[in-house]
């Protein structure tokens, strides 16, 4: 029998193997797979802005792509949102709701024109506003009865009162595009929008250019950039080396080794802001397994937060101590008990829950294993680090677990199949500006896709109701959501996120969109 590890070593030891994965990348160790076209190395024109982020265009459809094409500011919606999240005016000048909040207007800009020429109409942007809501997505939350043109506005009527509903139309989803955008039957078939720039060529799945849209107005002067290109590069270390080289102007979802790298670059400055997003653990909680809240709680115990945050993402406030982070004001609880690591009481809530050490050191009860799979994806560099880790910490309390690396997409897929046991995930609670909107996808009474999984609590579902439907003042029902959710952990947080964006030298005036909404390109001007 081997002589028991100190803990602290221990904890140690698993931080040093998910490290090993950090170690700086060599051009050879690079799969063909996960290299862009052959273009993407060639030297940029002078006057072209290069974007380089890890996110392929999957198709033209909005609810799938569409927030490619809003961060490059080809396509808008009816609102837009600020830094804080206070709604503005985009193709609608202003809204207003009925007393008794069934009835809402949007009422629209004049003189607004699609890339095509032709005229933003309240019928074509109706068109949209409906064919978004007759497919899965935000539209679908509010409970919509009836969407219609009045005196040249936009009234949508309600089945009960929802406040949130001027933030969906913030969302990506209910992007407004031109009548020759769709084909015979519906189908996009073509981008094309009212934003300051508009499609030059597309090259799915990979790469679109875009020109500044005469159009527009207002932003065409000397020294903005005018044409601009985004292209999908897989790899961090390939973005990186396209920034030292001069091949990109802006480069999203760095690794740690990449931030490292530019911290002192000649070529590129680092723009940073903490977004509304946390990396947590998706839990099937009507598992078999993983059913028993002591279960959870044991797995939330044996989570090294700061660890993993200060050795794996160089950063140590990032460690979450509750779901919501603090860039979400309203939500975070400074007064919720955080979130600690403590194995041995992990350990004991196991047994607790009938799980006793097998002779290799994994708990059995009633002669089954306790073994799990944990499902990732690699579209955020860190996500698959992370799981490495947390693969030994569980192992260390004895749970084996598979990690299982593919695509974003199998974790909405695991979740409707009913097959996902654990999804590690990067959630932005800021997809729609006002989180209720997303909350009530994620843990309301059925769950969703990126949230809660085989875990119903009709105290939280009623909170979110009430302050979707703007019966409450808010305090203290955000309390309790963020109480119930940091007890009954139908989802264990891990690491808070900080977007940190790779800016050229040779532009100026970059920042970063608190919400991911933007890229903010029409305003970046040449140096």
């Amino acid at each position: 029998m081997r002589p028991p590890i100190h803990p602290s070593h221990r904890r140690r030891a698993v931080l040093a193997a998910a490290t090993a994965s950090l170690l700086p990348w060599h051009p050879a160790a690079a799969d063909d797979r996960a290299a862009p076209h052959s273009h993407v190395f060639t030297a940029a024109a002078a006057d072209v802005l290069t974007v380089v982020g890890p996110w392929e265009m999957t198709g033209l459809e909005p609810s799938r792509a569409g927030y490619m094409f809003a961060r490059m500011q080809v396509v808008e919606t009816l609102l837009d949102v600020d830094d804080r999240g206070r709604l503005q005016p985009m193709l609608a000048s202003s809204w207003q709701v009925a007393a008794d909040g069934l009835a809402w207007r949007f009422t629209l800009r004049g003189n607004r024109r699609y890339h095509d020429g032709t005229p933003v109409t309240p019928a074509s942007v109706l068109a949209c506003l409906q064919r978004a809501h007759d497919r899965p997505g935000v539209l679908q939350l509010a409970g919509i009865r009836a969407m219609a043109v009045e005196r040249g506005a936009i009234v949508v009527t309600l089945a009960r009162p929802f406040a949130p509903l001027p933030f969906l139309l913030t969302h990506y989803s209910a992007q407004i595009l031109a009548p020759a955008s769709f084909d015979a039957k519906g189908h996009v078939a073509a981008i094309i929008g009212t934003g300051p720039f508009r499609i030059a060529s597309l090259s799915l799945p990979q790469q679109f250019d875009v020109v500044r849209f005469a159009g527009y107005g207002g932003l065409a002067l000397p020294g903005r950039v005018q044409r601009a290109r985004y292209i999908s590069v897989a790899r961090a270390e390939t973005r990186t080396l396209l920034v030292q080289s001069g091949q990109a102007d802006l480069a999203f979802s760095l690794d740690p080794p990449a931030i490292r790298a530019l911290q002192n670059s000649r070529q590129a400055t680092l723009v940073t802001a903490m977004l509304p997003r946390t990396t947590f653990l998706k839990l099937n909680a009507g598992h078999p397994l993983l059913a028993d809240v002591r279960v959870r709680r044991a797995i939330a115990l044996c989570v090294e937060r700061a660890g993993i945050a200060r050795a794996l993402l160089r950063d140590a406030d990032l460690a979450a101590t509750q779901l919501f982070p603090p860039s979400m004001a309203l939500w975070h609880d400074a007064a919720l008990p955080p979130l600690r690591t403590d194995p041995a009481r992990a350990r004991r809530l196991l047994e607790e829950a009938g799980w006793q050490p097998g002779a290799d050191g994994i708990r059995r009860r009633h002669g089954g294993r306790f073994e799990l799979t944990l499902t990732t994806f690699v579209d955020r560099p860190e996500l698959p680090v992370i799981a490495a880790a947390l693969q030994e910490e569980m192992r260390q309390i004895g749970i084996a677990v598979r990690v299982a690396i593919g695509n974003s997409s199998d974790i909405p897929a695991g979740h409707r199949s009913g097959t996902l046991q654990m999804g590690l995930v990067a959630r932005n609670f800021g997809n729609v500006p006002d989180p209720v909107a997303t909350l009530l996808q994620d843990f309301g009474p059925d769950g969703g896709d990126w949230g809660a999984m085989g875990w119903r609590n009709g105290e939280v579902a009623a909170a979110l109701a009430r302050l979707a439907s703007g019966a409450t003042a808010g305090p203290a029902d955000r309390a309790r959501v963020a109480a119930v959710l940091q007890a009954e952990l139908p989802v264990i947080p891990v690491v808070w996120y900080r977007q940190v964006c790779a800016a050229s030298r040779r532009i100026a005036r970059a920042s970063i969109d608190p919400f991911e909404r933007s890229y903010r390109i029409s305003h970046l001007e040449w140096t």
